[in-house]
């Protein structure tokens, strides 16, 4: 029996954007607007608009939830659907109403309301009027939202996140081209992270400066970290995994925590001559305002060797230039999503976290297992067997516990995620819940990993 510490976190993880929909809204976000300019772009063409019906069957959600053992959620509050008035933060009595709801249906079936403020669902006006988070007026009106959402809810949310995984935010949609707007700019790129890691530490002085840690609130940020192991130990290689593992995860990881960016990191950005535009004081605010806890996500590997191609080939600038993918071979694959799975990074995040960064209280706050079809495994009753699921969720915890049984300070496991949500432009194409979703009935049933689940955390072990 692994027996995991008192008061442990058995939970999942949401998003507003991903489960609610887009009912009574009063502004479009970025995948709401890039749906509707271009909706082929998504999976069978479906869009946020339903999403799970969150927004009108949070109460039955919720019971469900509860039927799944989860004594913790985390889901964010939607700057779209909260705010009437994007340049003063006026509220929207009808959001506002909305999330006070949410929240007393967790706080009644005890659940513990975990709040993200930004994941990935900037109003889409502030990009087209201001460049987004490429501009230091929009982290000053985040700020402002987030100085409503502590004043309507910090009476009963106790644990606040600034983001969620801000790196998505830099690749997808200044590098990569898999979200809105799809830009290659790696001079914009390398600002928006800057001006990210800005708006949290503002966002956490503001948190700090309303009283609430005196009130029992904590705030920190959630994070994809995605552990870098070299293909081999050839100098060349090491190297590569060492400037990866400076863009991917120490970049948002080190300011959050230590307060201060790297080096080495600011050395390679300067050089190559797309360093983001900082004052002293801002520097000093991120000095002065590290976070309370991190959250974790994790979901596969980082694996690299030496480019191909030198880095200082002509070209957009771009961080991948110091480094190549590499496919180890006889890795193990989710087929389904295209990711390696190596449950023994949660062990090296957990001891990394540990020797490196003072041992920070933290949580897994995603993990998990995107399978598409799932109704090939549903029994006579209509039950989903996702047998693979509950193993892929045992080795993650194995690995966990070792890590917290030699010291790591983890105080908590959130599965990605309740109920089958919208996945940006995948859509329904995979499905991660403990509970199944019919989107097109909205009806919900809980798969074989939810009644699991359920002994897991009435356990606190297996």
């Amino acid at each position: 029996m692994l027996t995991f510490p008192k008061d442990f976190w058995w939970g999942a993880a949401t998003s507003g954007p991903q489960s609610e929909g887009r009912f009574q809204k009063k502004h479009a976000n970025m995948f709401d607007h890039w749906y509707d300019i271009e909706p082929e772009v998504f999976y069978d063409r479906v869009g946020p608009d339903m999403a799970s019906n969150f927004y009108n069957s949070y109460r039955e959600d919720i019971a469900l939830m509860k039927q799944t053992g989860l004594n913790s959620l985390r889901t964010s509050i939607q700057w779209t659907r909260l705010i009437k008035d994007l340049e003063t933060n006026e509220v929207d009595p009808v959001g506002v109403a909305f999330y006070n709801n949410v929240i007393d249906e967790f706080l009644s079936q005890n659940i513990r309301p975990i709040f993200n403020l930004h994941h990935f669902d900037l109003p889409v006006e502030l990009y087209h009027k201001y460049g987004g988070w490429e501009s230091k007026k929009v982290v000053d009106l985040f700020v402002g939202f987030a100085e409503q959402c502590f004043a309507l809810f910090g009476d009963r949310v106790k644990d606040w996140v600034t983001h969620n995984e801000p790196m998505v935010v830099v690749d997808g949609e200044y590098l990569f081209q898999f979200h809105y707007p799809k830009l290659v700019d790696g001079k914009k790129a390398v600002q928006v992270a800057y001006n990210l890691n800005l708006a949290s530490a503002k966002v956490m002085a503001k948190f700090r400066e309303m009283g609430q840690p005196q009130a029992g609130g904590r705030i920190g940020t959630v994070l994809n970290l995605t552990p870098t192991y070299a293909a081999s130990d050839a100098e060349a290689d090491q190297e590569a995994a060492r400037i990866a593992e400076l863009w991917n995860n120490k970049m948002f990881l080190d300011p959050a925590i230590k307060g201060e960016f790297p080096v080495e990191l600011l050395e390679l950005l300067t050089k190559d001559g797309v360093l983001w535009q900082s004052t002293a004081d801002e520097l000093a605010l991120i000095k002065e305002n590290t976070v309370d806890f991190i959250g974790v996500n994790f979901y596969h590997p980082n694996r690299v060797k030496t480019p191909d191609i030198a880095p200082n080939s002509v070209g957009a600038w771009m961080p991948d230039r110091y480094y190549d993918a590499y496919q180890m071979p006889g890795r193990r694959m989710n087929i389904d999503k295209g990711w390696e799975i190596y449950p023994k990074a949660v062990y090296d995040i957990a001891i990394n976290i540990r020797d490196n960064y003072g041992n920070l209280p933290w949580f897994v706050s995603e993990n998990g297992m995107g399978v598409s079809r799932e109704e090939r495994f549903m029994d006579e009753k209509g039950q989903i067997l996702d047998d693979y699921r509950i193993e892929f969720i045992k080795e993650h915890l194995q690995w966990l516990h070792k890590g917290i049984e030699e010291g790591s300070n983890c105080f908590g496991y959130h599965l990605w995620t309740p109920i089958d949500c919208w996945s940006w432009s995948n859509a329904y194409r995979n499905r991660y819940g403990l509970i199944a979703n019919d989107i097109h009935t909205q009806i919900k049933t809980i798969k074989k990993s939810g009644e699991w689940f359920k002994t897991l955390a009435e356990n606190n072990g297996f």
